[in-house]
């Protein structure tokens, strides 16, 4: 995390502060919460509050984070399928089962070590150990992703996916006969209260918090038993495609996570593609069209099922 400060307005009346921020901050755990709260980091309206604080509705809280620890992040020459490449930025279709960034459990061979073996210029942009990173895609989807390879550039990008000006379109194969053949999932989503690893659909209201999160469907291709969807994303939150999907009735294939318990095909990843990006080019503000096609896996699983 960089030295930075963000300001929330919380409406959870009743809530103790600490349980709101753990749902509203999934980056940061209970405990570090709680450690920013007793050293006076989290400020409620303007002052310093406890941790067990009961929330009236309404209040501000200003978030100091402190600075990142110093990480050295090593360059690895890992192969990289770049789709297009200028002085401000980057596109890759990143393979399935890549991490994006390093984290616990995964400090090499990571898409960030990858970058900086190509782009030796990239540290310390966008934060320590995301360097130049401007949206995730899951380790187990694959398909298009862009990199910043500045600051201006960064900042450039990530207003576009803030005002919701880039284009997102993935391909998902799900388990059964979708119906109706297109909609329009509007419901919000947030951190599921009994599994915190999980995201869930929330309704406004609850004693979890969501926010708002939209997906447009359309039926590309129906089988016997799965459907090929073509999914759009209006919002950008954790997991969104994989629980919207699963919220009505129609999970992903090979989602060990809001999937089939058992996959009703054996795949090693589950099948979602991040096909097509649409953005702005931070050099001239011209949009790009990229396209990335299923991986092989996938394509196979497809003709099989069309015979």
């Amino acid at each position: 995390m960089s030295n930075n400060s963000q300001t929330l307005q919380l409406d959870a009346v009743g809530q103790r502060l600490d349980k709101v921020l753990t749902e509203q901050l999934p980056d940061l755990s209970r405990t570090q919460i709680q450690r920013l709260l007793k050293e006076e980091q989290i400020l409620v309206n303007g002052r310093p509050a406890k941790a067990n604080l009961k929330l009236e509705g309404g209040e501000q809280v200003t978030i100091t984070l402190p600075e990142p620890e110093e990480t050295e992040l090593v360059p690895e020459a890992i192969p990289l399928d770049i789709r297009y490449e200028d002085e401000d930025m980057l596109v890759i279709n990143k393979p399935a089962c890549m991490v994006v960034h390093p984290a616990v459990g995964h400090s090499s061979g990571t898409l960030v070590n990858a970058i900086l073996a190509h782009c030796p210029d990239l540290p310390g942009i966008g934060g320590e150990k995301r360097p130049g990173i401007v949206h995730r895609l899951d380790k187990e989807t694959s398909g298009l992703i862009v990199i910043a390879k500045n600051e201006l550039a960064l900042r450039h990008l990530q207003a576009q996916f803030k005002d919701r000006t880039v284009g997102k379109q993935y391909l998902a194969l799900v388990d059964g006969q979708v119906q109706p053949p297109t909609a329009l999932i509007d419901a919000p989503i947030g951190r599921d209260p009994r599994q915190r690893k999980k995201m869930a659909v929330i309704p406004f209201g609850s004693s979890a918090h969501s926010r708002p999160a939209q997906t447009q469907y359309d039926t590309v291709t129906g089988y016997d038993d799965y459907t090929l969807l073509r999914c759009e994303l209006f919002t950008g939150r954790t997991h969104q495609i994989r629980v919207h999907l699963a919220y009505i009735g129609f999970p992903i294939v090979g989602d060990k996570v809001y999937g089939r318990r058992k996959p009703s095909i054996p795949l090693k990843r589950h099948f979602l593609h991040a096909a097509v990006l649409q953005v702005k080019r931070p050099s001239d503000n011209e949009e790009l069209t990229l396209h990335a096609e299923l991986p092989l896996e996938l394509e196979a699983i497809l003709k099989q099922l069309a015979e």
